[in-house]
């Protein structure tokens, strides 16, 4: 099913009637190509061009249509017109003479073998007798050639005056020819008899694989193949099928690609079956915004919830078919995280749910939109995407995209960050409420007594105990500032902990510290207090000696919302006004 939708997406692309927008046809491939050694007609070197550019701090390479790179490891096999320099150019940049020697006679092999109706074009005559006449010396002495001696990078070639590479001139753009031995078989996607690729092209782009790439399909051991296969025949797909998919998926983990968003450990790619609006919606609802247009998620919400409730998109129908493929590494594998397919409304609907439970009542200059990353970094150790849990991320967009439960380890994770830094941020607060919520509403349908869903604002109706003691201890925290203003420390900071998890322990003396703060407060505060009091502790029939962990999180929510009503203007009697 994920092989057969990408090659679908390969598919579409190449019908685009827009070229740029096309990927490269069977057999080809865009590659960074750093340097280019340009040759007069009689093979003689007139320069090296570097095509690097920087990209913000980063050096990047101008990409180029050429020859599907080859499949290797340990072995030699060059590839066409283009290589590194110790296949391109014979030059030994790792101490290993012997074996540059046999890459770069594979390199000039290749070249040697072409059909004899393209060995006068003057591009490829060009080659030959520079590469038979190769003199290092005139490399040397460019100013690039350190560089290049010390980086091993790709290299190719061009006539001095000309655009194109020479591997990209009419006659020698060569379409791949069937491997000699290759076997045949039905193709698991087309179902029909086809030559079988034995070894897939590399996935690359997936964060935390090998940089050289990872596979999907891949039959390395004896001990993965089945009825005396080998290698791909276990998993047949043709040749074209498997540069299909491949291409597919690398277009899609580009580094410029619009159509991935990375969290934790998990790269997440998505497309739709034609071209549709959600496909440039969910970058911007789950990526940061970026620094020259802070307010783009917030305008892709907006396009969002817009799109939900009239049932159209700008671009595209509801029913089209959206996919969601989550990818992990694994050694040299790709671990499939999660892979779910449904129409664009089902998956907009499900994301909408998403910032809906994340909605909560927050202070001016905190966004609207919280993107995944900022969510989960939010409610890591210092903020810091490095203490995201390895997993958290990929289980987070799993969760959304399929409508389920948010992982435990959102909720453990907040709560202890709370516990541990004795503050209830903004983050943390979304991040349990939206546990909370997705929690209630699995468990109510299985329930005839439904637990009512948790409010963006402070819920006077609530009577959990968990809820009701984190409110008590944010007005018992109120009435000391208001008690005395400019305090460095509160209670929060030296018995929140205790507070939430063991109550019966710590409540008693707040209390008793209650009456002497009331009486330093003037007397409307004082009644308003006290009222406030009495509302929020005649929902509690006892204080308990221990909060299980949701209910602590409940404490944390409830403390929240009580804080944030403080500094909220309200008609409600409960809520009290910045005195």
């Amino acid at each position: 099913m994920i092989l057969q939708a990408l090659n679908d997406y390969y598919l579409r692309k190449q019908a685009s009637p827009d070229p740029k927008d096309r990927l490269p046809e069977f057999g080809f491939e865009e590659k960074e190509i750093p340097f280019i050694i340009e040759l007069s007609k009689d093979g003689r070197l007139v320069n090296i061009s570097d095509t690097r550019e920087y990209l913000g701090k980063k050096q990047v390479a101008k990409r180029f249509l050429v020859a599907q790179s080859v499949k290797r490891a340990s072995n030699i096999a060059a590839n066409f017109l283009w290589d590194t320099a110790e296949y391109a150019l014979g030059v030994d940049t790792k101490g290993k003479p012997d074996r540059v020697g046999l890459q770069h006679a594979a390199f000039r092999s290749k070249v040697k073998g072409l059909p004899a109706s393209v060995q006068s074009d003057e591009g490829l005559v060009a080659l030959n007798l520079f590469l038979d006449s190769m003199d290092l010396t005139a490399l040397e002495r460019h100013p690039i050639w350190a560089e290049i001696k010390e980086t091993n990078p790709n290299i190719s070639f061009r006539l001095h005056g000309d655009v194109e590479l020479i591997t990209q001139r009419p006659g020698l753009r060569v379409a791949p020819q069937s491997t000699e031995g290759a076997v045949q078989g039905w193709c698991m996607v087309t179902n029909q008899e086809s030559e079988i690729e034995r070894l897939h092209a590399s996935i690359k782009g997936v964060w935390g694989a090998q940089s050289s790439g990872a596979n999907i399909v891949s039959f390395n051991a004896e001990a993965f193949n089945s009825y005396g296969k080998e290698q791909g025949a276990n998993a047949p797909l043709s040749s074209a099928i498997a540069f299909s998919y491949t291409t597919a998926i690398n277009h899609l983990l580009d580094r410029g690609s619009r159509q991935r968003v990375q969290v934790g450990d998990t790269s997440t790619v998505f497309w739709a079956d034609k071209q549709h609006q959600l496909e440039n919606l969910v970058p911007d609802l789950f990526g940061e915004a970026p620094k020259d247009d802070p307010d783009r998620g917030t305008e892709a919400l907006k396009a969002l919830y817009e799109a939900t409730r009239t049932g159209k998109f700008a671009v595209g129908a509801p029913d089209d078919l959206f996919h969601v493929l989550g990818l992990a590494p694994n050694a040299a594998r790709i671990s499939i995280r999660f892979w779910e397919t449904a129409t664009a409304k089902d998956i907009a609907s499900r994301i909408q749910q998403h910032f809906e439970d994340l909605r909560i009542v927050h202070k001016p200059h905190e966004p609207e939109h919280m993107s995944l990353f900022r969510l989960l970094s939010g409610i890591a150790a210092q903020g810091k995407a490095d203490n995201i849990p390895p997993n958290l991320g990929g289980d987070m967009a799993r969760a959304i995209v399929e409508g389920l439960p948010y992982p435990n380890t959102l909720m453990n994770l907040a709560v202890q960050r709370c516990r541990a830094e004795q503050e209830v941020t903004y983050y943390r607060a979304a991040a349990i409420k939206a546990w909370l919520n997705r929690t209630i509403r699995r468990k109510n349908l299985n329930t005839t007594e439904p637990e009512t869903e948790y409010t963006p604002m402070l819920d006077l109706t609530n009577t959990n105990s968990g809820y009701r003691l984190g409110r008590l201890f944010a007005a018992l925290e109120k009435t000391q500032e208001d008690a005395s203003p400019g305090l460095n420390a509160t209670i929060r900071d030296r018995y929140y902990g205790a507070a939430s998890s063991t109550p019966a322990a710590v409540f008693s003396t707040l209390l008793r510290l209650k009456n002497h703060h009331i009486g330093k407060l003037h007397a409307g505060q004082a009644v308003n207090r006290e009222r406030l009091f009495g509302e929020i502790m005649g929902g509690l029939s006892k204080i308990p000696s221990h909060l299980p962990l949701p209910n602590q999180a409940r404490f944390a929510l409830g403390y929240y919302h009580q804080r944030q009503a403080f500094f909220t203007k309200s008609d409600k009697p409960t809520t009290e006004q910045p005195q």
